[in-house]
């Protein structure tokens, strides 16, 4: 009763965890990383209208000038806090509506027209800005001390040819780290998802799906890896084996969902936009084929890790406010366990009923929840780390990117991370490890 008790997560270390707002240690470790700030289908073509954009409780605007330069900069004017959304994307530049101060994407104002032509009173006038990188489909930024600028991310699903990957984006009406911990959570696939494995285009006829659904009862260890963690959840095989699926964590919250069979391999980035919400990236990738025609419909129908989006926004279609569209007679028939429809409004349904920040200091945690309780210890001692001592937090070196999930079928004495090491090192090229 006493090690289930030291589980409960006390209300200061909830708060260090899901606060990223300017100042704050989480916010200060968020800052240390290059993070996706938007998809780059946001900002098609050059002198594209901008877009507001808010991340880590900064509100900022993004725009693609005249000559194709990406620029996120603060979205108020710096003479009378007007927001520069109402602005012109015009000539190398964003000028606000207001007075006519323009902008460049570095932040700089390179016109203020009510100021004599001789004034040197632009040089003085630079709003906060951010770079704004595309890399695959992603718009990537780096929104810390520029001094201390890592080098690019290097995920594999960015790194591989257009035609193997697919990434789409939602929003999520919740915290980060509630999201993210569904991410790590393999015990709930068997239940919460049991219908998709059965249905959902992007994840039926593997044979791994019937080692998930014969077995209710995962066993988790946990590995350290150099850039976070490997979660292994372990089901029964066959007689002598052991099932196992292994999802890797790249701080601060990319991870990566074991393959079934030749489907592509998902994974996701959860963003925080502020303490009470975030975005879900969400991708598939192929690291040895292009993705067939059926795939990318079936991604962008909704299924998979992907959501359906309400037509010009990222927000699901089904949503809190109509109740996730439930079908409580699919439910009865057994053909959505929750009554929810999707593999991605499933998991975003339950963790937003939670509450924009779930009470931790309620929750029971048990030997399935092995995953969460490390990788929040592991974000506590980074976050700490760098605020207290300046120490650089893992998962930003791109050595640390080079990682996969496996799922893999292992005699009952074999060690699930010695005997993976290869398969969870990622390679261009290279087969994903799965069953």
């Amino acid at each position: 009763m006493g090690e289930r008790k030291s589980t409960v997560l006390k209300k200061e270390i909830n708060d260090l965890l899901t606060q990223t707002g300017p100042g704050t240690p989480m916010g200060e470790m968020f800052r240390q990383y290059w993070i996706p700030a938007l998809l780059a289908e946001e900002l098609p073509e050059d002198g594209c209208p901008q877009i507001r954009v808010k991340l880590l409780s900064e509100r900022m605007i993004a725009f693609r000038d005249s000559e194709g330069r990406y620029g996120l900069i603060d979205e108020f004017c710096a003479h009378r806090g007007v927001s520069l959304w109402f602005g012109r994307n015009e000539e190398g530049g964003l000028r606000c509506a207001y007075h006519g101060w323009k902008f460049d994407v570095t932040g700089q104002a390179v016109e203020v027209p009510s100021e004599p032509e001789e004034s040197n009173f632009c040089a003085h006038v630079k709003l906060r800005a951010y770079p704004l990188v595309k890399i695959g489909d992603v718009l990537w930024t780096h929104m810390g001390d520029p001094a201390k600028r890592p080098p690019m991310p290097e995920f594999e699903f960015a790194k591989v040819a257009a035609e193997q990957n697919y990434t789409s984006k939602r929003w999520q009406e919740c915290n980060w780290l509630q999201a993210f911990e569904g991410g790590i959570d393999s015990s709930h696939v068997s239940w919460l998802h049991s219908g998709g494995l059965k249905n959902d285009p992007l994840f039926k006829g593997a044979k791994g799906n019937e080692y998930n659904l014969a077995d209710f009862r995962p066993y988790f260890e946990v590995a350290e890896a150099d850039g976070g963690l490997f979660v292994g959840a372990r089901r029964n095989a066959e007689e002598d084996s052991y099932y196992w699926r292994i999802t890797p964590w790249v701080m601060p919250s990319f991870t990566l969902i074991p393959p079934r069979g030749d489907h592509p391999v998902h994974g996701h980035w959860w963003i925080p936009i502020d303490d009470d919400n975030c975005w879900t990236y969400s991708f598939d990738y192929h690291p040895t084929r292009p993705l067939t025609q059926a795939e990318l419909d079936a991604m962008r129908a909704g299924h998979g890790v992907h959501s359906e989006n309400m037509p010009g926004t990222y927000r699901p279609t089904a949503n809190k406010d109509n109740d996730y569209l439930m079908d409580r007679d699919a439910q009865r028939r057994g053909e959505l366990f929750s009554g929810v429809r999707g593999i991605a409004i499933q998991d975003a349904s339950l963790q937003e009923s939670m509450g924009p920040i779930v009470d931790r200091s309620k929750e029971r945690l048990v030997s399935a929840d092995a995953g969460i309780i490390k990788a929040r210890q592991k974000l506590r001692k980074a976050a700490l780390a760098l605020r207290d001592e300046g120490t650089t937090p893992p998962g930003i070196e791109p050595a640390h990117h080079q990682v996969r999930s496996a799922a893999v079928v292992l005699p009952r004495d074999a060690s699930f991370i010695e005997s993976s090491r290869e398969a969870l090192t990622a390679e261009l090229g290279k087969p994903h490890a799965s069953v």
